[in-house]
C-alpha cells in the first residue's frame, strides 16, 4: 500500500495535541524560552485564521509522598518561566477540576490548551503556498553542499540552490545534519509513544487534562488524560523503544536502523542504566492491565474494558554519545545551514 504524502505527518501531526505552557522546561533553556514566546505566537496565529483551540488548563497531580517535592520543583520552576496564576491543590480541591482523580496534591496549570496541529501545519502551508512560496513532499535529501555564498540540497528528484538551509527533519535530522556536520556526536532514537481512547461511555471521567508528576531522569511527561481538540479523550503514551524510525507499530521493524540504534554508544549506556524501566514500558506495551493499572494511579475507576485501542507517535529523541537523552533544543548554527537536532514536537513557530 503506498504511504500518503501530506504535511504534518510524523511528529507534528501524531503528539496528544496539547499547546504546553513551558511549565516543565528549565529557566533559562531554549525549550523555556522558546515555548514562552511560542505560546503566545501559537494562540495569535489561532485567533487570526480561526483554528479552534480551546485554554482549557491541565493539573498535574502528585499520587505518592515521593512526589510532593518534585511537584513543588515545578511550581518554582513553572514561576521561574514566567506562567502566571498558577495554583496549588490540596486532596479536596483536585476534585474540583477533576472529579474522579485521586491524589495528594495537584497544581493547576491555567495556560495549557489543546488544538489540532495537523490543521494548524495545513494553515501554515496554505499561507506559504499564497505567498509564492513552494512546497515539495516526498523528496529524500541524498546531500547537501555548502560553499561560501550558497548551499545546494540535492534530493532524490532534483537538486535546490539557497542561501539559506534550515534542517528540521525530525526523525531524519541527525543524518541530515551529518551531511554538512560529520563529526556530529548525537544519534536521534526513536521512541514510540502508543495511546488508549476511553471509551465514549467513560469520557465523563475527564474533564480537561490530567498529568502526572513526571520523572526528572527522563523527557517524557508519563501516562496522562488529554482531551482532544477534535473530540474524544486519550490516555497514554508510554515511552518504548522503536524497532524503526518511522515505527508506529508494534510490527515495524527496520534491522539496519535498529542496528544503528544499538551500536550506538550512547544508547548502550542508557540502556545499560535504565533497563528496568525500560522493560517495565515495554510490558505495558504489550500487556493493557498493566498500561491500565498505571492510568488507576490518577484515576482508579479506570479499568481495561474502558480503554479502546488509540494511535500512536514516535519521538525523535537526540541522545548524545555519553548516554545523555538531550533535554533542550539542539541547534547546530552555520553560515548557510541550520541544523534542528532535537525538537520533539516539530512545529516550529520562529522558523
Amino acid at each position: 500500500m503506498r504511504r500518503r504524502i501530506e504535511l504534518a505527518k510524523h511528529q507534528t501531526g501524531n503528539n496528544s495535541g496539547v499547546i504546553h505552557s513551558g511549565l516543565y522546561y528549565k529557566p533559562g533553556s531554549l525549550k523555556a524560552t522558546n515555548c514562552i514566546h511560542g505560546y503566545h505566537l501559537l494562540i495569535d496565529f489561532c485567533k487570526e485564521n480561526e483554528i479552534p483551540f480551546d485554554l482549557c488548563g491541565k493539573i498535574v497531580v502528585a499520587t505518592d509522598e515521593n512526589e510532593l517535592p518534585l511537584l513543588e520543583n515545578l511550581y518554582v520552576r513553572g514561576q521561574q518561566n514566567g506562567l502566571q496564576n498558577l495554583k496549588k491543590l490540596g486532596k479536596e480541591e483536585l476534585l474540583e477540576y477533576e472529579p474522579h482523580v485521586v491524589g495528594l496534591a495537584g497544581i493547576f496549570v491555567p495556560q495549557t490548551g489543546i488544538v489540532d496541529y495537523k490543521i494548524v501545519a495545513q494553515k501554515y502551508g496554505d499561507l506559504i503556498q499564497s505567498k509564492g512560496g513552494q512546497i515539495n513532499l516526498g523528496e529524500k535529501v541524498l546531500d547537501i553542499q555548502s560553499s561560501e555564498d550558497k548551499s545546494v540540497v540535492i534530493t532524490q528528484k532534483t537538486s535546490y540552490t539557497t542561501k539559506l538551509v534550515i534542517n528540521c527533519a525530525g526523525l531524519y535530522s541527525d543524518k541530515v545534519a551529518r551531511m554538512t556536520v560529520p563529526n556530529l556526536n548525537v544519534k536521534i532514537i526513536p521512541f514510540r509513544g502508543e495511546y488508549y481512547k476511553l471509551t465514549k461511555e467513560k469520557e465523563y471521567l475527564v474533564k480537561n487534562l490530567i498529568y502526572p508528576v513526571p520523572d526528572p531522569n527522563f523527557p517524557f511527561l508519563g501516562v496522562h488524560f488529554t482531551r482532544m481538540a477534535k473530540g474524544g479523550v486519550e490516555a497514554g503514551p508510554n515511552a518504548v523503544l522503536a524497532f524503526k524510525r518511522e515505527g508506529y507499530k508494534k510490527s515495524d521493524i527496520n534491522l539496519s536502523e535498529l542496528g544503528e540504534t544499538l551500536a550506538w554508544p550512547g544508547f548502550q549506556k542508557v540502556a545499560s542504566k535504565y533497563w528496568r524501566t525500560g522493560f517495565g514500558e515495554m510490558y505495558r506495551s504489550f500487556s493493557k492491565a498493566a498500561f491500565t493499572k498505571a492510568l488507576q494511579k490518577l484515576i482508579p475507576e479506570i479499568v481495561e474494558s474502558d480503554l479502546a485501542p488509540g494511535g500512536a507517535g514516535v519521538r525523535a529523541q537526540a541522545c548524545d554519545r555519553n548516554g545523555g537523552l538531550v533535554d533542550d533544543f539542539l541547534i547546530l548554527e552555520e553560515k548557510k545551514v541550520i541544523n534542528v537536532c532535537n525538537a520533539p514536537r516539530l512545529l516550529l513557530l520562529h522558523l
